[in-house]
């Protein structure tokens, strides 16, 4: 007997299952220190190794940030036979972000079969410092085999 789409959807793993998703446990997100609330939430704390030498939030850290939120919020909406992509995300910093706590807070706007489009907002207190849009490819797995569980297709001769 197969397996239903509501049984393959990763909102019904445990929390266990879902460490595969995105940035969970990989050395960027570990890096930033990232941590993540639920699958559309992730907190930040920005120190001196993330500001540039004007005290501000370095951009590809607000873009780090905002990848692995949507990227995480579309994970949680598809299946264990589907993979996702960046495909686009365009950012507007609104507001200087300094150090301290950031909050990227990330929904998915609409998906379909292969595409989905999303928003993130971010944080620092109640002040606004980030909006974006992005765009993501869905994709079957089996087009891809090596997109997951398989360590040995990321290694390099060296």
């Amino acid at each position: 007997m197969g397996v239903g789409l509501a049984e393959r959807r990763r909102g019904a793993l445990t929390p266990d299952e879902r460490l595969g998703a995105p940035g969970r446990g990989d050395r960027l997100s570990s890096y930033l220190g990232l941590r993540w609330e639920d699958a559309g939430t992730i907190r930040l704390t920005a120190g001196p190794e993330l500001l540039n030498h004007g005290g501000m939030l370095l951009g590809p850290v607000g873009f780090a940030l905002v990848d692995y939120g949507m990227g995480t919020a579309l994970w949680d909406q598809t299946t264990t036979d589907e993979g996702i992509a960046t495909t686009n995300i365009a950012l507007n910093f609104v507001a200087a972000a300094t150090a301290g706590e950031l909050v990227c807070r990330s929904t998915v706007d609409h998906r379909s079969r292969r595409a989905a489009s999303l928003r993130s907002e971010v944080y620092q207190g109640k002040r606004l410092v980030i909006t974006a849009i992005g765009t993501f490819a869905v994709f079957p797995l089996d087009v891809y085999p090596t997109h997951r569980g398989n360590d040995q297709a990321y290694q390099t001769d060296g």
